[in-house]
């Protein structure tokens, strides 16, 4: 209850930031919805060339890009803005004033700053994947709506441990910019089912970095097609993740060298 306090205490502190200029929010608000239907742009052209591509309808496909819209607002709004400035304050020898409060360290980096505008993408998600399941005339049974929700979280926790992995690298490199750039032009590619990338290519987006899990499988539970031994092995795989991050992060933290070392 505790750490839900402070992460409440830290959203309130955000969206306040945030509202103090009304008119930059709204517009923040039409650039996050404008990205989300810019991003539907190329789909809509693909598949209105093909009536499948790679066993993939319009409609289906339409379910990955909500995952990947869903996932893309979490990235943006929540775990990029917070784990940057991480960065800056390795590099400036500043973290001491993070490491000296009665908090867990990572707890309190991940959720120092919120990109309220960022989470109108969420409803962008959901409202696509009411359509696309309208389209295709499809009502998931409980059993599936839970194996998609819980894949959700799985996917959310993925996304958080493989940001973490990349900002650790800062105690050892500092300077991180092209990292990132590299790890959000790699995240792109999840808009696009798993099936679509072939050979090398799919063997990465499974097992290396592993956007099929995070956008392609809670789609594919959702429409009933993924066995329950894939979605047991997925949550073993978010979950091994998130404690290698999690590793990582505390082995980091020995190599942090302060203003005042």
């Amino acid at each position: 209850m505790r750490y839900l306090r402070l992460f409440v205490v830290q959203l309130r502190a955000s969206v306040q930031v945030t509202m103090q200029y009304r008119a930059e929010f709204f517009v923040g608000v039409f650039m996050a919805l404008f990205y989300v239907a810019w991003n539907l742009i190329p789909m809509f052209v693909l598949w209105g060339q093909r009536t499948t591509i790679a066993g993939w309808t319009l409609e289906e496909a339409a379910l990955v890009t909500a995952w990947f819209t869903l996932l893309r607002a979490l990235l943006d709004g929540a775990v990029q803005p917070s784990l940057q400035a991480v960065v800056e304050h390795i590099r400036k020898g500043t973290l001491d004033f993070v490491l000296l409060k009665p908090a867990d360290a990572q707890f309190l980096v991940s959720t120092a700053k919120f990109e309220v505008m960022n989470f109108f993408d969420a409803s962008a998600a959901v409202a696509l994947v009411l359509w696309a399941l309208h389209r295709l005339h499809r009502v998931p049974s409980p059993a599936q709506i839970g194996a998609a929700l819980l894949l959700t979280v799985a996917a959310a926790a993925l996304l958080y441990a493989l940001a973490i992995l990349v900002i650790s690298a800062a105690f050892y490199v500092v300077r991180l910019d092209n990292l990132i750039y590299l790890f959000n032009s790699v995240f792109d590619a999840g808009r696009w089912p798993a099936s679509v990338f072939r050979g090398t290519w799919r063997i990465i987006f499974t097992f290396v970095v592993p956007l099929a899990l995070m956008t392609t499988y809670p789609a594919l539970a959702l429409l009933g097609r993924l066995e329950t031994s894939t979605t047991a092995i997925a949550l073993g795989g978010a979950l091994a993740f998130v404690i290698v991050a999690r590793a990582v992060w505390k082995r980091s933290i020995g190599h942090y060298r302060s203003a005042s070392s």
